[in-house]
C-alpha cells in the first residue's frame, strides 16, 4: 500500500465487499491531519472497543474521543450485527505507537516479529476499524467477523496487498490485548468457523469442491480454489473469480447457517 485512497474510493470499496455502510456526519474530513502526516498506507488494523453501555453510544464515542484523545478513534466501528459505521477519515486517533519492526514486515508481507518496542508512529500507516466488543469474553458474533474480514480484505484487494497486510493492534503495540478472542492467523486467513465448513459442503454438492480431504472449519487454499470454481461456474472470469466470497455469489450458494 501506499497512497490512501480518497474518502469516496475508501466508502466504494467497502460497499463492494457487501457489508452494509452507515456514515456519520463530516466523516470525509473529520480527522487529526493538522497533527501529523496521513500516509503512506501500508495494511489495515483490528481492535476492539471495550466496554460499552449501548452500541450507538460507543459508535459516537469512537467519532468524538475524549479530551486526552480526541476523535476520530478509528475510520470505522463494526457494530455487533456486522454495520460498518464511518465515522472519520485520514489521521486518526486508533494505532498509536508500535514497533517498527512490525510495519516492515507489514510492508514486505513477512511473518511478524514481537511487538517489543513503541516507536514508530502508526496512526499514519494503517486503516483502522474498532469492533464492539467489551474485550472481557464477549462472544464474537458471525455476523461481525465476517463484515471485519470482508472490509479488510477489500481494502487489501484495492491495494494489490495480501492478507499479511492485516494486523491487531495487539500485534502492533506492546501491552495491548486487542481484539481478545481472535486468533489473527485464522483471520487472516479467513478464520475458522463452523460456516466455513458449511460452505465447503455446498461447494462440494454444487460440482465445485477441490478438496483432497474435508472440508474443515479452517479457511485453507482448497477453499479458495473451490469457490473459484464456484464463481467460474456463475460466469465470472479474471479478477472476479478470485476465491473470496462476493455477496451476490455467496447469496446463489445458499449455505445454511451452522
Amino acid at each position: 500500500m501506499a497512497q490512501p485512497l480518497s474518502a469516496d474510493q475508501f466508502l466504494s470499496v467497502l460497499k463492494s465487499s457487501g457489508v452494509r455502510v452507515v456514515t456519520h456526519g463530516s466523516w470525509r474530513t473529520h480527522n487529526r491531519d493538522h497533527k501529523g502526516p496521513w500516509g503512506p498506507v501500508h495494511g489495515v488494523m483490528v481492535h476492539h472497543t471495550g466496554p460499552y453501555a449501548t452500541e450507538a453510544g460507543m459508535v459516537d464515542f469512537c467519532r468524538t474521543g475524549y479530551p486526552d484523545l480526541p476523535g476520530p478513534l478509528c475510520h470505522g466501528v463494526v457494530d455487533r450485527a456486522g454495520t460498518v459505521h464511518l465515522v472519520g477519515y485520514g489521521r486518526t486517533n486508533h494505532a498509536g505507537a508500535g514497533d517498527g519492526d512490525v510495519l516492515a514486515a507489514v510492508i514486505a508481507e513477512k511473518p511478524l516479529p514481537p511487538d517489543n518496542e513503541a516507536d514508530t508512529d502508526g496512526n499514519r500507516h494503517f486503516y483502522g476499524f474498532e469492533c464492539i466488543n467489551t474485550g472481557g469474553g464477549q462472544k464474537w458474533t458471525d455476523a461481525q467477523l465476517k463484515a471485519t474480514h470482508a472490509v479488510s480484505a477489500a481494502l487489501c484487494r484495492a491495494h494489490g496487498r495480501s492478507e499479511r497486510s492485516v494486523i491487531a493492534h495487539k500485534e502492533w503495540q506492546p501491552g495491548r490485548p486487542d481484539p481478545a478472542g481472535i486468533d489473527m492467523a485464522d483471520f487472516r486467513t479467513g478464520r475458522s468457523s463452523p460456516l466455513v465448513t458449511a460452505m465447503g459442503k455446498r461447494l462440494v454438492a454444487g460440482g465445485c469442491g477441490r478438496y483432497r480431504s474435508g472440508p474443515s472449519p479452517r479457511w485453507t487454499d482448497a477453499d479458495r480454489c473451490s469457490y473459484a470454481a464456484w464463481q467460474r461456474k456463475l460466469g465470472y472470469s479474471g479478477a472476479d473469480a478470485d476465491g473470496i466470497p462476493g455477496p451476490t455469489s455467496w447469496a446463489k450458494l445458499h449455505v445454511p447457517q451452522p
